[in-house]
């Protein structure tokens, strides 16, 4: 393999990257991210903020994006596996309202990007899961906004029971997409 690869998905701009991972007796070397990379692979984008989380099984976040200053992301998994999860809220997209899975794993090493305009969400699968995630923006409370993880509208096909999710009080409070009046800075 290449330092990087990029894998296209149905979704205008949502790639999965996957980088040379270097295996021995020792474990393993891998470069997440290298700008220079990223730029000749057709990702030019610049990163301003890392994040991390820890979940445990069946912990559900999401979806989540920002209304005005849209968040580019590059998503990892150190440890654990998730259930990763892309909805393009571009009204002007031609795969508006359609989402896009991929399951991410500490020992696959493969990344999801998400473009600017986008929802996220995961599902812990794993006993406990890290997550890792590169923005493009700063993160602004007074932007912060989301969507049903179960939105009938977009049909997400979740690989866990309904009574299985585990959802933070303000998740378990998220509109549906058709009640959302601002959906990056548009109208819908």
């Amino acid at each position: 393999m290449d330092r990087i690869k990029t894998t296209p998905t149905p979704l205008a701009g949502l790639v999965i990257v996957e980088t040379a991972v270097y295996r021995d007796a020792r474990g393993y070397f891998t470069e997440t991210y290298n700008l220079k990379d990223f730029s000749d692979a057709g990702l030019p984008m610049v990163f301003v903020q890392d994040n991390q989380s820890y979940s445990v099984r069946g912990v559900l976040r999401g979806l989540h994006f920002q209304k005005n200053h849209s968040q580019g992301k590059l998503v990892r998994v150190l440890r654990g596996e998730v259930f990763d999860v892309g909805v393009d809220l571009r009204p002007e997209s031609p795969t508006y309202k359609q989402w896009f899975s991929v399951t991410l794993t500490g020992d696959n090493k493969k990344q999801l990007y998400l473009p600017e305009g986008f929802a996220h969400g995961f599902v812990a699968l794993s006993e406990t899961a890290e997550l890792s995630y590169k923005c493009t923006a700063f993160y602004n409370p007074a932007e912060e906004a989301g969507i049903r993880w179960d939105d009938p509208d977009i049909g997400i096909n979740w690989p866990i029971h309904a009574d299985a999710v585990i959802l933070s009080d303000k998740d378990a409070l998220l509109p549906f997409l058709r009640d959302t009046e601002c959906v990056t800075g548009i109208k819908v």
